[in-house]
């Protein structure tokens, strides 16, 4: 069984997505308009996402009306997606929409990885459900070089320093990498 990971970027101030619900900043970052392998977590064969980012990625690169874009960034993995409404879907995609909570959606998820790592691609919110879950491995940010006033947060949830475990800290471009492990509650 493969790890589940909170991958994403994050302004220098701790906003993922600004006031709109926009990536737009982070792709005007250079070297943010096409991320580093280093930037990816490249044993992920899942993905996972709330439908805020999922409706971002189909509005931003016109998916629906040019669906071969969906593999740019997915690529063939099955995608998860939570969800309380009718979404559309972009033909040939392997997107799976769920509801409820990630417990009760967690098997399902991990059958569809196999033996490969889950990608929690964002929100903060829906990684922070993860973690509420106990499923949550490791959270890795790419933090980039730009402040926003607001937004969407990294992940609105306080989690105290025993339970992460810095791993690494390393520059990829303009970006600061940092990776956690993530260690279970006390009691």
């Amino acid at each position: 069984m493969g790890k589940i990971i909170f991958d994403t970027a994050t302004s220098l101030n701790g906003w993922i997505a600004d006031e709109n619900n926009s990536l737009a900043w982070l792709f005007a970052v250079p070297g943010g308009e096409s991320a580093d392998a280093e930037l990816l977590p490249q044993t992920a064969t899942v993905m996972v996402e709330g439908s805020t980012s999922y409706e971002w990625v189909l509005a931003e690169s016109d998916i629906l009306a040019n669906p071969e874009k969906w593999r740019e960034f997915h690529g063939d993995k099955p995608v998860f997606v939570f969800t309380s409404r009718q979404l559309p879907k972009p033909e040939g995609a392997d997107i799976r929409f769920v509801s409820g909570s990630v417990a009760d959606v967690l098997p399902a998820i991990r059958e569809a990885a196999g033996d490969g790592d889950i990608w929690v691609v964002g929100g903060g919110d829906l990684a922070g459900q993860f973690l509420d879950a106990g499923a949550l491995d490791e959270i890795a940010i790419s933090v980039a070089p730009v402040a926003l006033t607001g937004g969407a947060p990294l992940f609105p949830r306080r989690i105290e320093s025993d339970r992460l475990h810095l791993v690494s800290a390393t520059a990829v471009g303009e970006f600061a990498r940092l990776i956690y492990e993530v260690r279970p509650a006390n009691g």
